[in-house]
């Protein structure tokens, strides 16, 4: 999907920039052609100067994407989901972030996920990056406790893990 939405952009570089932060964002466009969080108007400047382009791409983008039938029911609907992960230095959380091979193989989540349960780990947050929209989508697990060497091990050997990461 992520890859169709890309090609409807495809003559302009800087609406795929603009089109790739309201997908990691998840943020909105609103009916008047705004860009939203909730019921927050985003200021179309700030987004262009995130991304280093003119505030009429950002304009041309959202006319675009009200023009779109597709477009409109999947930027109307999308959100954004609150991430523990850049609180857990500060809440003392553990972040384990885990690449593998094949992000559309059945049975990530509930194997990785199975594995904390059978040591006791309790899971705060799970976040699971949908291959859809990201080149190298990656499952995030946030706990409130230290992971044991053994778990790290036990996870590292199964065939669709490609690497782990502690944070």
């Amino acid at each position: 999907m992520f890859d169709e939405i890309m090609e409807k952009f495809e003559g302009s570089p800087s609406q795929q920039a603009v089109i790739r932060l309201l997908l990691e964002r998840g943020f909105s466009v609103n009916d008047d052609g705004r860009v939203v969080s909730g019921g927050i108007e985003i200021p179309n400047t700030g987004i262009a100067r995130e991304i280093d382009v003119d505030r009429r791409v950002v304009d041309s983008t959202t006319d675009a994407i009200l023009a779109d039938e597709e477009l409109t029911r999947i930027f109307q609907n999308i959100s954004q989901v609150p991430s523990l992960m850049d609180l857990a230095p500060v809440l003392d959380l553990t972040v384990l972030s885990i690449e593998v091979t094949d992000a559309e193989q059945e049975g990530i989540v509930a194997r990785v996920t199975g594995l904390l349960a059978e040591e006791g780990v309790s899971i705060r947050q799970t976040i699971s990056e949908d291959p859809e929209f990201t080149d190298e989508p990656r499952l995030y697990i946030v706990t409130d406790q230290e992971l044991p060497g053994s778990l790290i091990n036990d996870l590292s050997d199964l065939s669709f893990v490609r690497s782990i990461e502690l944070k």
